[in-house]
């Protein structure tokens, strides 16, 4: 009884272990890398207005990511780039960076594929996207409402 009892003490202790040493992993690792990148963005791209910055931030965060998108374009993008952002209709990949291999998707509500509408604005596109998010080796892609590829760009 006194050697069951003891293997028994054993397990549970072992995988009580395991569950703290995985939630504390999990824990640390990701949410201090998050709040890092998304400072650390957000210093980069200021134009001189910190003071009005941390409301704007809040606001931004809880938007999606084409809303953001859209947002900086119509602030600082051109007459074209304004029109052709107008028809995104999703992005995802853009709050991923690490700089190593960084892929983001934009999609539009164009149609026909590169022979449709959508191949010239495509590129204003993916040009507005390289204004708005920087990495060292990114590549955004623009694909068209059936999921064809429209163009794509580095960023």
């Amino acid at each position: 009884m006194g050697m069951k009892t003891k293997i028994a003490l054993g397990a549970v202790v072992g995988i009580a272990v395991i569950g703290a040493m995985s939630a504390n992993s999990g824990d640390g690792d990701g949410d201090g890398k998050s709040d890092s990148r998304t400072s650390a963005s957000a210093g980069e791209k200021s134009d001189g207005a910190a003071d009005a910055k941390p409301a704007e931030d809040k606001a931004v965060e809880k938007a999606s990511q084409a809303e953001q998108f859209k947002a900086f374009v119509q602030k600082n993008g051109s007459a074209n780039e304004k029109d052709a952002v107008s028809h995104v209709t999703k992005v995802q990949g853009a709050d991923e960076q690490n700089d190593i291999l960084d892929a983001a998707d934009v999609y539009t509500d164009f149609t026909g594929g590169l022979m449709g509408e959508g191949m010239g604005p495509a590129k204003l596109i993916a040009s507005a996207f390289a204004d708005w998010k920087d990495s060292e080796n990114g590549l955004v892609t623009v694909y068209d409402a059936d999921g064809e590829l429209l163009g794509n760009g580095q960023f």
